[in-house]
């Protein structure tokens, strides 16, 4: 299964790291319209 995450801000990348814990066969992808994306948590 393919997960899309529109936005790299803290909620879009707090979804597809509880995504990746629950299910590490999904595949996640984040799409982010800016330079950066979030990785602090």
């Amino acid at each position: 299964m393919r997960i899309v995450i529109i936005g790299g801000d803290a909620a879009g990348m707090s979804a597809a790291s509880q995504i990746k814990r629950l299910r590490p066969e999904y595949e996640v992808v984040v799409f982010e319209q800016g330079e950066h994306i979030s990785y602090a948590s």
